[in-house]
């Protein structure tokens, strides 16, 4: 028999939007990294009375994060210095998406951003883009064909974050290329005939998830399913994307009518196909055209992408307040409670609460007007988390539904994407403040009766002092003071009230 080798170019159609990524063949970044040490002064610092707890949490993800930074290693095409995924020695997307979304608020110490600089560096001809990559060595955890070769498509909803916290246009000029390439080559590559998407246990990041018919395996077969959380981030991506040109000045791009299409074909069929009316519940779709009648948090993104008919809206956001579906004693679990196979352990994602899809559920709720809920369910999961680094003193890679501990199985020291648990979900909704940079304006809404707020925190290229005194009722206009070098708006709300102050100047 003849030997022969298969030139491996001619595997790709070559994309020409790659060409514009300006992330492959970057020289590695070659500087120091910081310590928790020598920085920490640099971090926002949180104040809320009677609540040292909390803080002390605070201060063990920050300083569990810096311990977990690592330098690019040029060996594996790594171009900048980034946070470990905490897992193994492969860096996640899915989990790197989330990592930076609490970073942000460290980026006066070191830019967390950058992690995914890194995957945009490792991008094919075609745009695929890896989900895991190993650190140590050339080389990725699958090959781009494999079903559970890359996912979710949560990138641009990540940039878009901290854009929003640090206006950065520059960054976005960069990576948008690199975006638009990697959703273009999900839709030519992980699409059905009616453009639907689809995915698996490992590629939609929600492993054990029971989702597929029998017979199919849960974690590595894509089921000839119609993947009802994979469709909705696509919409998204292809939203932010289209956002994303419009600010750095590429409205005019021929992709974007394709986007477009894209958008307005999936909501149509998401709505159409996906939706239950006797249970209004979004669900995945099987191949003999049932619905799996699985209620996963997976449903939620239809929040963020705003994608739900008004007069849908509050019944879907009813099982979220269900206390026989979503609402636990420690919420959001992954999987409804009213499901054969929940977990009262969590089982990973069987029951499991974890920080990136509690994140994406309090975005989603925040987008639609639904503040009372988000800060319950905030409040809720905070309060858990830090019962629990009260008994174990670390903070776990997911926590069980019933009762304030960790998951059946979960990972200790994760931070890892439970930083957010203890940052990001503290600032933003127990505390209120919400970062809206391109308008050089913070919202504030405050609930809390306790003395609360952040010095140093960061915004634009700068940092604010923000202090809220302490109140006796919900009703007393909290006492606001705001302090920084540049003239920022501060809009508060309280009480179903609203009034405007500015920053003050440094003495």
């Amino acid at each position: 028999m003849a030997n022969f080798q298969i030139n491996q170019d001619l595997t790709y159609n070559n994309s020409p939007i790659v060409k514009k990524n300006e992330f492959i063949n970057m020289p590695a970044e070659d500087t120091e990294l910081p310590t928790y040490e020598k920085i920490s002064h640099l971090l926002p610092s949180p104040i809320w009375q009677d609540h040292g707890d909390v803080i002390d949490c605070y201060d063990f993800a920050w300083r569990t994060a810096f311990g977990n930074l690592r330098k690019a290693n040029a060996e594996a095409n790594f171009v900048s210095n980034f946070i470990d995924t905490a897992f193994n020695d492969y860096l996640f997307m899915w989990d790197s998406s989330f990592i930076v979304m609490f970073g942000k608020y460290g980026a006066h110490a070191f830019n967390f951003q950058k992690t995914l600089d890194n995957f945009y560096s490792h991008q094919h001809k075609d745009g695929f883009i890896c989900r895991e990559l190993c650190e140590f060595k050339p080389g990725e955890h699958f090959s781009r064909h494999d079903p559970s070769s890359t996912g979710p498509n949560i990138l641009a909803w990540s940039e878009w974050e901290y854009y929003c916290q640090t206006g950065d246009t520059h960054r976005l000029e960069k990576i948008f290329d690199p975006l638009l390439a990697y959703h273009l080559w999900l839709k030519e590559h992980r699409t059905w005939r009616d453009g639907t998407y689809w995915s698996t246990g490992w590629g939609c990041g929600m492993d054990n998830q029971p989702r597929l018919e029998k017979g199919y395996h849960v974690i590595f077969s894509h089921g000839h399913m119609v993947w009802v959380d994979t469709c909705i981030q696509q919409v998204l991506c292809a939203k932010i994307l289209i956002q994303i040109a419009d600010i750095i000045g590429r409205g005019d791009d021929e992709n974007i009518s394709v986007l477009e299409s894209e958008i307005e074909n999936l909501t149509t069929v998401i709505n159409e196909k996906l939706w239950s009316e006797d249970d209004a519940f979004y669900y995945d779709l099987w191949k003999n055209g049932e619905l799996n009648k699985v209620k996963s948090v997976g449903a939620y993104w239809a929040l963020l992408a705003d994608i739900i008919p008004k007069e849908r809206l509050g019944r879907f956001v009813a099982h979220l307040d269900n206390p026989k579906e979503f609402k636990r004693p420690c919420r959001v679990p992954t999987l409804s409670a009213d499901h054969p196979e929940y977990s009262e352990e969590g089982k990973y994602w069987r029951g499991s609460v974890w920080a990136p899809t509690n994140y994406m559920v309090l975005k989603g709720l925040e987008k639609n007007g639904f503040d009372e809920l988000s800060y319950d369910i905030a409040r809720n999961c905070l309060d858990n988390v830090v019962n629990v680094f009260n008994k174990d003193a670390t903070l776990y890679e997911n926590y069980a539904p019933e009762k304030s501990s960790k998951g059946d199985p979960a990972k200790k020291d994760f931070v890892g994407w439970s930083g957010l648990f203890p940052i990001s979900i503290l600032f933003e909704y127990v505390f209120g403040i919400r970062p809206h940079a391109r308008e050089r304006k913070i919202v504030w809404n405050v609930r809390l009766l306790e003395k609360h707020g952040v010095k140093n925190y960061p915004f634009n290229d700068f940092s604010i002092d923000l202090m809220c005194e302490e109140r006796t009722t919900e009703n007393d206009e909290p006492i606001i003071t705001a302090i920084c070098d540049e003239p920022i708006e501060i809009e508060i709300h309280y009480a179903s009230k609203t009034k405007i102050i500015h920053a003050s100047p440094r003495d």
